[in-house]
């Protein structure tokens, strides 16, 4: 929707004639519309939410870590930066497909910001392992950190590179465009929450949401 500023509504009205504002209905229908104008505006700034798509091992544990944070909105565990449309779970396990396990995180930026996400990213998985987060190995487990614009692509770089101090080995994270996400199975989605007491849950990801909230306590 265009939103129209206090100069073109009262453009818009300049033809009633001086009669009809002597009555004060004009006036009455201009504050009105400027109040409706005010409304939408803000109802705008606040229901504004931007996409970050990350890769860091299993969807599963990233969708949960996330999901502790406030200003995160919604968490998708799927499919990215592969080359065969809309794969399953099982093709995508057969590290044939080229895709990667990925998380898009919807998020209100009013709340946390993308570089926030990204120091996030960095704490929550070990990104000198190429294709490999503990015991998940293979191409679909690699760190990646797929830009929605240009912008997205600068933060990332520059975050990569601060990052880059606080650790031993040298991060291989990839830094690519995103081209097509595809969302995983049902299954998959809230799967922490829905399956808590499954042994990955219970033995990886567990001890992960435990270290993540002695980090911020500490933070």
């Amino acid at each position: 929707m265009r939103l129209r500023c206090r100069y073109c509504i009262w453009q818009r009205f300049a033809h009633i004639t001086s009669a009809t504002m002597k009555t004060g209905l004009f006036v009455s229908v201009v504050l009105a519309l400027l109040a409706l104008g005010n409304r939408t505006m803000n109802a705008s700034q606040t229901n504004s939410t931007q996409i970050a798509t990350l890769g860091g091992g299993c969807f599963w544990c990233l969708e949960a870590l996330y999901e502790t944070f406030d200003g995160v909105k919604a968490v998708t565990s799927g499919y990215a930066g592969g080359g065969k449309d809309n794969p399953t779970y099982k093709q995508v396990c057969s590290d044939t497909t080229g895709h990667a396990e990925v998380v898009q995180i919807e998020f209100d930026p009013a709340k946390i910001t993308y570089d926030q996400i990204l120091e996030i990213f960095w704490d929550i998985h070990d990104p000198t392992t190429l294709n490999r987060q503990d015991h998940d190995t293979g191409t679909q487990y690699r760190s990646v950190i797929f830009y929605h614009d240009e912008a997205q692509k600068k933060a990332a770089e520059k975050s990569k590179n601060v990052a880059q101090a606080k650790f031993g080995g040298k991060i291989v994270t990839e830094i690519q465009p995103l081209k097509k996400f595809w969302p995983a199975e049902d299954y998959h989605q809230d799967y922490f929450r829905k399956n808590p007491n499954a042994p990955y849950c219970a033995y990886v990801i567990s001890p992960k949401l435990q270290k993540l909230q002695k980090l911020k306590k500490k933070g």
